[in-house]
């Protein structure tokens, strides 16, 4: 709570408004000081008593101590003191880049300057509403709700905010609908596996007919592959090891005796590599103790990175069949698509996919199959006559 110091201004009549003068404190460099300020009140033509009234009302706040000292801080002070120190250490490599660059290049331009009191509930709408016209797609401008939201929630819980203005904040809807997100074609799936070298295509295919993520794919070692299993047990995202994304993704999923048998042939593949006019040969794996891992750069037998494999090998080969859009969520969203074709019940599917939530399975990874669709509707033929249908 903030120490109580009791206001009562008269308000003043200027013009055509009523103005009150009253006193806010401010932090500069970790220093508090006091500073006075004039708020526009009311149209002169309010009574002075209304007027007296509306005063007292907007200075309630700061004279029951609701509005705490550190409020005064600005934004770009407590993001760059506090939050970036504090929390944004605690994320994931590609999480943090992508919340460092929210920040540059949107939330300090717009309310760097500004303290953290002054970012109300309506001042935060005007924002959001202001760039719905913008370029931003509406993913975009979700994303820079959630990064302000995640910063004013930490001052609330640092004691700096009573609460979190962002609540309630809403954003305009989507220029477009909900459009359908794709997935590979089971007999397509092939022809993209033979365009790809090894030891890449294995990782596609383990991708794939397994569901696990390009991070627990670079992660997983030789002690995770099991006669009929594999184990996720940590991940590694360009740079980082870390633990499974969820408690749900650290899990042992059954799989394919098939894709076993293709993880384990990588011990007999050589790769070849163009060095200027030489070609230099490498074992696809370089050891496979319990500990090492299935698949590592081929050259120095380093993690990869699953941004230079997407970008050299899965891309170019994906263009080539006329799917550009093919990429490491696509083979996710593609298991869970498989599973539905399969027949497999949904909470099933929700384990091997090892999402938290049934209603990720199904609303985000897996996709309407209009062969099902039509094969649904053609049952309803079988109902006539049986009094269901007339």
């Amino acid at each position: 709570m903030a120490r109580r110091r009791f206001q009562d201004p008269v308000p003043k009549r200027e013009g055509n408004w009523w103005y009150l003068l009253y006193w806010v404190d401010t932090f500069s460099d970790g220093t508090s000081t006091r500073k006075r300020k004039r708020h526009k009140l009311a149209p002169e033509d309010i009574p002075e008593r209304e007027a007296k009234k509306m005063a007292a009302e907007f200075l309630r706040p700061m004279n029951q101590g609701l509005v705490p000292i550190g409020s005064a801080t600005k934004f770009e002070e407590y993001v760059e003191t506090v939050y970036k120190s504090t929390l944004l250490p605690l994320l994931a490599n590609s999480t943090r880049n992508r919340y460092e660059g929210v920040i540059k290049n949107y939330l300090m331009p717009a309310f760097g300057s500004k303290c953290l009191r002054d970012l109300t509930p309506l001042t935060l709408q005007q924002y959001f509403s202001g760039i719905t016209n913008s370029k931003l797609s509406y993913e975009s401008r979700d994303k820079i709700r959630d990064v302000m939201s995640t910063i004013l929630s930490s001052a609330v819980t640092y004691g700096i905010l009573v609460k979190n203005p962002m609540q309630g904040v809403r954003l305009a809807p989507a220029r477009k609908g909900n459009r359908v997100r794709p997935y590979i074609d089971p007999m397509k799936f092939s022809s993209l596996l033979v365009l790809i070298p090894e030891p890449y295509a294995t990782m596609v295919h383990v991708a794939a007919f397994t569901g696990l993520r390009p991070s627990e794919l670079v992660g997983l070692r030789w002690r995770n592959v099991h006669e009929d299993s594999i184990t996720v047990e940590e991940r590694y995202c360009r740079g980082e090891w870390g633990a499974p994304k969820s408690k749900a993704s650290n899990a042992t999923l059954p799989v394919n005796r098939g894709v076993i048998d293709r993880i384990h042939r990588l011990k007999t593949v050589t790769v070849e590599i163009r060095a200027g006019n030489a070609v230099r040969r490498y074992p696809a794996v370089k050891s496979c103790g319990p500990g090492e891992l299935v698949f590592a750069s081929v050259a120095k037998g380093a993690p990869m990175r699953d941004n230079a494999i997407l970008t050299r090998f899965i891309k170019p080969a994906a263009r080539l069949l006329g799917m550009g859009w093919v990429n490491w969520q696509v083979l996710r969203r593609s298991h869970a698509t498989w599973l539905k074709m399969a027949g497999a019940d949904v909470k099933d599917a929700q384990a091997q996919m090892r999402h938290s939530r049934v209603t990720t399975t199904l609303e985000i990874y897996q996709q309407f199959v209009p062969e099902s669709q039509r094969r649904v509707v053609n049952k309803l033929n079988e109902l006539t006559g049986t009094g269901l249908v007339n």
